[in-house]
């Protein structure tokens, strides 16, 4: 074979690999890169001086592609809707980029981050209190319109209403209306139209049928992903149930403690899920098959999620992980490392835990440092909660 023959056969390949790297690329529409939320403790009525963090969001690696739906779960508290409000610039960052369609957000202010914030929305998770109860649907839904000076003609603003109350399933009639003269169901899909107003590229959907009667979850989610198909819509669906998740999402995000711990298809996440917590959530959904449901794994974690303020050192959950190895999870952190093409997991052993190398065993909770534990308790020098400290934010 001749020296020029041999050079020269790796070029198409690497033109190939390049093109298709580049158009993996231009997939992506939102990529987040260790993100960090820190918000500061405040004590002292006088210095108001900051004796520590709540780490809401704490290293965040992650990408969302464009038409999909991306589906964020965990326990309250674990800083999924503060993942959310972060990816629309609704809270800073600390460290870390959120980059939106090649658009590092952080470098954008005033105007311009305006103009992007137009195409991001957002579906609040409380249809009532997120919806002025002072203004009319129409004014709900002009409003967003008029920020952006998308209503500069009368007629199309009106069928352009009328065409998104028609979309989510509402009489023309309802513009006339106030929030309170709907049900909760209507309530959310009025929220769902204000959010469509100004045609945005993605929709973080906050809880979206939490608050809603379960007879009503199963309608609204059917909404979501026909306006999916019809406006070419990109979502973020933060919820902690699991059912509603696996219905929507085409990938699916764990979140345990401000972290990504697993993410996979939403299918292979929910047949083989490889993290011990992942497997905890997944063992809790009832089963109707009684013989199924004795079968099946049942694992129980012990203890409460630990304080944000205060996350152990190592893995965050080898406090109640019922597979917790010595060697490392109490002194390392795991990366996020991919053991299958798309699938992502945050544990030191979970080839082995997969494969029954390692058998589990019972957890003891571990006592709390009052110490620790009082940069989260309920007193009158700092906050009791994630939610305190973003009010002090």
């Amino acid at each position: 074979m001749s020296t020029a023959s041999t050079t020269a056969d790796p070029g198409p390949a690497t033109d190939e690999t390049a093109a298709a790297q580049d158009a993996d690329q231009s997939e992506v529409l939102v990529s987040v890169e260790d993100l960090k939320v820190h918000f500061p403790i405040k004590r002292g009525m006088i210095l108001d001086r900051t004796v520590g963090y709540v780490y809401a969001v704490d290293g965040v690696d992650l990408t969302i592609r464009r038409g999909e739906t991306y589906g964020l779960v965990g326990e309250s508290g674990c800083g999924k809707s503060t993942l959310g409000r972060a990816l629309l610039r609704l809270v800073d960052e600390t460290t870390g980029r959120v980059v939106f369609d090649g658009t590092d957000l952080s470098t954008l202010k005033g105007e311009p981050l305006r103009r992007m914030r137009k195409r991001m929305q957002m579906v609040f998770q409380d249809p009532l209190s997120s919806l002025d109860p002072r203004q009319s649907v129409e004014s709900i839904l002009v409003e967003g319109l008029r920020a952006h000076g998308l209503d500069k003609n009368r007629e199309e603003t009106h069928n352009r209403l009328l065409t998104l109350l028609a979309a989510v399933g509402l009489p023309e009639n309802a513009l006339r209306k106030y929030p309170h003269e709907f049900s909760g169901g209507q309530r959310q899909r009025i929220g769902i139209a204000r959010a469509l107003t100004v045609n945005p590229d993605l929709i973080v959907a906050d809880e979206p049928v939490s608050a809603l009667d379960v007879s009503v979850q199963a309608q609204v989610i059917n909404l979501l992903g026909d306006l999916q198909q019809e406006f070419g819509l990109t979502y973020l669906v933060i919820a902690h149930d699991l059912a509603v998740v696996r219905h929507i999402s085409d990938r699916v995000g764990v979140m345990y403690l401000g972290g990504i711990v697993e993410e996979a298809t939403s299918n292979e996440l929910y047949t083989e899920p490889l993290h011990p917590y992942t497997r905890a959530l997944l063992s809790a959904v009832p089963v109707p098959d009684p013989a199924l449901e004795d079968r099946r794994e049942h694992i129980l974690l012990s203890g409460d999620l630990p304080s944000p303020a205060a996350p152990p050192s190592g893995c965050r959950f080898h406090t109640r992980c019922p597979w917790r190895q010595e060697t490392r999870c109490d002194t390392e952190r795991p990366a996020l490392r991919e053991l299958a093409p798309g699938h992502r997991v945050a544990c030191h052993f979970a080839e082995d835990i997969r494969d029954g190398r390692i058998s589990r065993h019972e957890v003891t909770p571990e006592a709390i440092d009052p110490d620790l534990a009082q940069s989260s308790t309920d007193s009158p020098f700092g906050p009791a909660s994630v939610t305190e400290a973003l009010d002090h934010h």
